[in-house]
């Protein structure tokens, strides 16, 4: 597995997480039950701790970091972060999503099930409320989520618990 250890400190993964072949985690880094990173994400918590809860999925060329000294990163339960995403510094809640090509910067928080859309910028210290949709760059706040949209996003975490699942058993 491509875990490294920074300072002496060893990424701790939970037995049923699964990181792709490709994906490298260093330091103090924490990955909780069912989640997964995927193909080339790089997960780095060399200056500043990284927490990622249960059932959450990093996605292909991802990458999440910190700032030294005034911003960890910490991620829920059964949180979606897209394709080629940058978190950084930030908080995801429980149920979150950030989209395809997004960045989270420093200070940032996305509350329980608020959306970052693909491609949308979320400059230092924003705060994207429970079910918001915020899109562009820089992000803004374009409307709350339906009950349909929170559901797919639900739909889609589950799907990824179960690909991680698979490929930890074919030995991957």
């Amino acid at each position: 597995m491509p875990v490294h250890p920074f300072n002496g400190v060893l990424p701790r993964i939970d037995p049923t997480a699964w990181v792709a072949p490709g994906a490298q985690v260093q330091g103090d880094v924490v990955m909780g039950p069912g989640s997964s990173l995927w193909f080339n994400v790089v997960v780095r918590g060399d200056v500043m701790p990284i927490r990622i809860g249960a059932r959450s999925n990093i996605q292909d060329g991802s990458i999440v970091h910190v700032s030294r000294g005034t911003a960890a990163t910490h991620i829920g339960d059964e949180v979606l972060v897209g394709h080629l995403a940058i978190v950084h510094g930030c908080t995801l809640m429980d149920r979150s999503f950030v989209g395809l090509g997004a960045v989270v910067m420093d200070g940032c928080v996305i509350e329980p099930e608020g959306m970052l859309g693909a491609g949308a910028l979320l400059s230092p210290g924003k705060v994207i409320g429970p079910r918001e949709l915020w899109l562009g760059r820089p992000a803004k706040k374009v409307r709350l989520l339906s009950d349909e949209e929170v559901a797919r996003n639900a739909l889609g975490t589950a799907g990824y618990v179960e690909l991680a699942r698979l490929n930890r058993e074919a030995g991957l």
